[in-house]
């Protein structure tokens, strides 16, 4: 083999390799690529992302390595969550409900419950920050917290989504078709074809379609409640990201627009993005005024939740 042909494999590694060499599990390695603490690069021969041996050197020379790395990623359910906030567990849920604290990862058990997960670092950010206090030392659950429980409200899955769709859009980096197909994956895919109307340009978004979290056998009960999960479903959610797709189509039509010619064809099957009929464009639900309410006198005291 030539000298050419093994360099890149000299110079970066694939992640099962990076994270042993980083002594983390996966799921560590996953989040921390994710949340953008590990840096990581396309493999020439598209197989996905890579991490370059400079960036495992500058990781395993930092001061506390891995230790400070995997604190950084470390995730708590509800219970242990609740003990790190000093709350009650059923405070905890409500907050996380109503929006204010944002998982950012999630698993089914064995009874195809959801399992949200948070990151410790940030809980311990939201009971340090004064302004939060009455969110958690309150003897009763605040009015604003309970009418929006009792409607049903939670935003659980909604801020999941929020959140992921960052963690794809940096992962695309500054391809535009890798950053559309990142807002695309998160959308029904009658909503895809609403906006991408050209069969051309949603089999490149297809073909540029990251990669979500697997859970369950394809077409499994598990699946589809995952799937469910995954997409965009509360009617202002969907025409924002509706509004975010056809904006990050524009520039991928402007920076590298496709090739003209007939429709393309799949041996798999129908094209995945226009399976379902289009559905009337929905209009954006207002927001709960309560919830407005208490963002808005959350952000007067410094606090930004994400909602």
């Amino acid at each position: 083999m030539s000298r050419t042909g093994t360099t890149p494999d000299r110079l970066t590694c694939a992640p099962s390799r990076a994270a042993r060499e980083l002594d983390l599990k996966r799921g560590e390695f996953d989040l921390a690529v994710n949340l953008g603490l590990i840096r990581t690069v396309p493999d020439e021969g598209g197989g996905g992302r890579r991490v370059a041996r400079a960036e495992i050197d500058r990781l395993r020379s930092g001061e506390g390595s891995p230790d400070i790395l995997r604190e950084r990623v470390a995730t708590v359910g509800t219970t242990e969550g609740a003990r790190l906030m000093g709350v009650a567990p059923t405070r905890f849920t409500s907050l996380a409900r109503y929006g204010l604290l944002v998982p950012v990862t999630f698993y089914l058990n064995r009874y195809r419950t959801v399992v949200w997960l948070y990151l410790a670092e940030e809980l311990k950010q939201f009971a340090a920050e004064r302004s939060n206090a009455l969110l958690l030392t309150a003897r009763r659950t605040p009015v604003e917290l309970q009418e929006g429980l009792k409607a049903g409200m939670d935003r659980r899955p909604r801020n999941w989504r929020g959140r992921h769709v960052g963690f794809l859009t940096r992962e695309a980096g500054d391809d535009p078709w890798a950053r559309a197909a990142a807002v695309a994956c998160l959308l029904d895919p009658a909503d895809v074809a609403d906006v991408v109307q050209d069969p051309r340009e949603r089999a490149r978004l297809t073909h540029c379609r990251p990669r979500l979290p697997a859970h369950g056998a394809p077409g499994s009960a598990t699946a589809e409640l995952v799937e469910k999960l995954m997409t965009a479903n509360e009617p202002d959610e969907v025409s924002w990201f509706r509004a975010d797709l056809a904006h990050t189509m524009e520039e991928a039509r402007r920076r590298d627009p496709v090739a003209q010619g007939p429709p393309p064809t799949s041996p798999a099957g129908p094209d995945p993005l226009a399976s379902a009929p289009v559905p009337v464009a929905k209009r954006p639900a207002p927001r709960d005024s309560t919830h407005h309410g208490l963002l808005s006198r959350l952000r007067r005291r410094g606090r930004r939740p994400v909602g």
